[in-house]
């Protein structure tokens, strides 16, 4: 995924303020062999990439004074109830370098397994984001898991699904099988109400007659 930034020069919050009023975000890239430089970004154009997923999880490739770097979103700040970006940051990557980012879990085929289809369970998706480790190449925009197997009571770990090549899982000091991704619920059964109760009392009055 492509966009371009510009070379900014000036700094502090009266710079920002005044990019800003011109539609402009104030923004930074740092990392890899080059100094901290100073950008700006058209907003709108900005504000139409951050709706995308790939955005955020994915090496992008930045357009800068004639030249293109690679780099991965790191910071985004948003006005609390504007729809202004206030700031971004970049960070540089290398290809021989491992990156760690966090990748969007996409669920799919839970409507047709047996915990949903047959037993009419509930599905929670405790996870919608995995951080991994990995060469920037092998940065998947996104891991599938597919839910049709899923039975009543199960429970997804990170142990239970195959991640892309040469993609790590950050664990963090956990381990795989204590990682729940996904985990079942059974249906709630609504208590019978006192008409239903009587109703069912009367019919069950009527068939002793018989």
């Amino acid at each position: 995924m492509k966009f371009v930034a510009f070379e900014r020069s000036k700094q502090g919050t009266g710079a920002s303020r005044r990019l800003r009023n011109a539609g402009k975000v104030p923004g930074i890239v740092y990392g890899g062999e080059g100094e901290p430089q100073l950008i700006e970004l058209d907003h709108n154009a900005l504000w139409q990439a951050v709706k995308k997923e790939a955005f955020h999880s994915s090496v992008l490739d930045m357009q800068l004074a004639g030249r293109t770097a690679r780099v991965l979103l790191r910071d985004l700040q948003i006005h609390p109830f504007r729809q202004q970006i206030l700031h971004v940051d970049f960070q540089r990557v290398s290809a021989k370098q491992r990156i760690t980012v966090k990748v969007p879990l996409h669920y799919s085929g839970e409507e047709e397994s047996n915990a949903v289809k047959t037993d009419k369970c509930l599905v929670n998706h405790i996870l919608t984001e995995l951080e991994v480790n990995c060469l920037p190449a092998d940065l998947p925009e996104s891991i599938s898991v597919d839910l049709s197997k899923l039975e009543k009571g199960a429970t997804l770990t990170l142990k239970d699904i195959e991640l892309p090549k040469d993609v790590e899982p950050m664990l963090r000091g956990h381990a795989a099988e204590d990682v729940v991704l996904v985990s079942v619920v059974n249906p709630v059964v609504e208590p019978e109400s006192d008409a239903e109760a009587g109703e069912a009392g009367a019919a069950d009055a009527e068939d002793e007659k018989k």
